[in-house]
């Protein structure tokens, strides 16, 4: 496998790790119960976790400048942030709960969502770094 394949795979593996991280081991219930709430600081807050985590792929990619980096964290936190919003808005809109069928597709559309922005942010390192 090429070089460039490896560390394509090893960044979007660190953005993966970093996402389940802030997702299911540092978010709290201040955060996750508020982010439904249009700009309350639980959902800053577990957004703006997201974005201190994403450096971490600089260590796989060599770092991007400094305007590309705020760009990212721009993009990032802006996208991340909406989308749980959405997915909390579709989710207390239609009464959904863990024991029907929609609640999971939302979570999962939520998750690959943030999944495609990962590989977004990827694709920028590597043209970059190019």
């Amino acid at each position: 496998m090429p070089d460039l394949a490896i560390i394509i795979l090893a960044a979007v593996s660190v953005l993966m790790l970093k996402h389940t991280a802030a997702d299911f081991f540092l978010q709290t219930p201040h955060q996750y119960l508020n982010k439904g709430i249009y700009g309350h600081p639980g959902g800053l807050l577990h957004a703006g976790i997201h974005v201190v985590l994403t450096p971490l792929v600089y260590l796989v990619i060599a770092p991007a400048s400094l305007l590309i980096a705020l760009w990212i964290a721009l993009g990032e936190f802006a996208v991340h942030y909406h989308v749980d919003w959405a997915k909390e808005q579709i989710t207390r809109r239609n009464g959904l709960n863990p024991q029907v069928s929609g609640y999971w597709h939302t979570l999962g559309i939520d998750q690959l969502l943030h999944g495609l922005t990962y590989i977004t942010i990827v694709a920028v390192l590597v043209r970059a770094a190019s």
